[in-house]
């Protein structure tokens, strides 16, 4: 088991969208486990005012804000996946932010162990701050309908989202720990209690 230099045990939680990462990491905050998450991450580096915003505006124009000077991540999004060289430099813009970040929130976690939620968890680097790989898991589609009924957006969508992930049998092969999310949230609480002994148990003294 690998645990990054100067962190604590680092479980990265992923799965597709609409499997129940969120809903898998609030079990395990319930338990006063530390959560650390990539997605609000990503919506801190962008805020009103940011540096990295204003270089969105300035990329993008004026038009990729709301009138309250927010992202409008509903357009960019859209301008991202039709636009592979767009998506490439918002990636280099952000990730290297994102990752910062994300390393000083998880140096700072004082749980025994830490819940690193990411949706790209296996298809960027962010996998190399881990020291095991949680896998939430659910039909696909299961995936479709919860992501349409939360995001209130399209399933073409979802499944244009999905295809940018990795697929669902190559994310399981990698994963240390599976979550099966095809219950109820009780269904899940007590899969995610079971883990919680089990990385409480790795974190004991030898």
């Amino acid at each position: 088991m690998f645990t990054p230099p100067n962190m604590p045990l680092v479980i990265g939680l992923t799965g597709g969208i609409g499997s129940g990462k969120s809903a898998a990491s609030a079990c395990f905050a319930a338990l006063g486990v530390t959560v650390v998450d990539a997605d609000i991450v990503a919506r801190e580096v962008v805020e009103p005012n940011s540096s990295a915003l204003i270089s969105i505006a300035e990329h993008f124009g004026p038009d990729i804000l709301h009138p309250d000077s927010s992202l409008d991540r509903a357009r960019l999004r859209h301008i991202i996946f039709a636009n592979p060289t767009e998506k490439a430099w918002l990636e280099a813009l952000l990730h290297p932010l994102i990752n910062q970040r994300l390393r000083q929130q998880l140096n700072s976690a004082r749980s025994a162990y830490v819940i690193f939620v990411s949706p790209l968890l296996l298809e960027t680097s962010q996998h190399e701050l881990t020291s095991r790989i949680l896998v939430v898991d659910c039909p696909p589609e299961a995936q479709i309908n919860r992501a349409a009924i939360r995001d209130k957006i399209e399933p073409g969508q979802i499944e244009a989202i999905m295809a940018t992930q990795i697929n669902r049998s190559e994310r399981l092969k990698l994963a240390d720990d599976i979550l099966h999310n095809h219950g109820n949230l009780q269904e899940l609480e007590l899969q995610v209690a079971k883990l919680h002994q089990q990385y409480l148990a790795l974190t004991a003294p030898q």
